[in-house]
């Protein structure tokens, strides 16, 4: 709990009274491995903050093939904000790949810490953009770069999770077969 309240203070202050209001809306969620924070074809439920494990976010594309566009871990938002702002039904899936517990928001609360913490707003607003910019950080260099070169950004980003995450979906992730990452894998070892 130490860690949501740490993070959010890092967009702006709060007071005590403040922190004490927004943690007395969280609930406690957990996921195991391959469970669903969010799924396609149903409106999202929450915005979480992911206090241990890993999630992905992935999509089938027209072919029927699964693609994991990224991943978040421990200490950071998990949400498909645009849907969940909105109340509309997800395109995407968002799924546990490893066990996780998180502090989530209903939008009801959501929106009411949104219209009672003075200040909240511009620290949601500034929280959002922080993730878009990590994801376009992320993202970015797999445009243009040889698988090699985006694996070995792939460990750079996320140090902690080569080990924690199937090779199928980290592939998915580098746009390469499975069979083509195990062959990078063992060529820099």
């Amino acid at each position: 709990m130490e860690a949501f309240v740490n993070y959010i203070l890092q967009f702006g202050n709060l007071n005590q009274q403040q922190t004490d209001f927004i943690m007395n809306k969280a609930k406690t969620l957990e996921l195991n491995k391959e469970d669903y924070f969010s799924e396609a074809g149903k409106v999202p439920r929450y915005v979480g903050f992911l206090l241990e494990g890993v999630v992905r976010f992935c999509y089938y594309n027209n072919k029927g093939e699964e693609i994991t566009h990224s991943f978040v871990e421990e200490n950071n938002f998990v949400s498909d904000q645009q849907r969940f702002e909105a109340q509309v039904v997800a395109s995407e899936y968002v799924q546990a790949i490893s066990p996780c517990k998180l502090l989530v928001f209903s939008k009801k609360d959501w929106d009411e810490i949104g219209n009672t913490v003075v200040g909240w707003k511009a620290i949601e607003h500034l929280i959002i953009k922080s993730c878009l910019l990590k994801a376009i950080e992320r993202r970015s260099p797999l445009v243009s770069e040889n698988a090699t070169t985006r694996y070995l950004s792939f460990i750079e980003y996320f140090p902690g999770l080569i080990n924690r995450a199937p090779l199928s979906h980290i592939a998915s992730y580098l746009g390469i077969t499975q069979q083509s990452l195990s062959r990078i894998r063992k060529n820099i070892r």
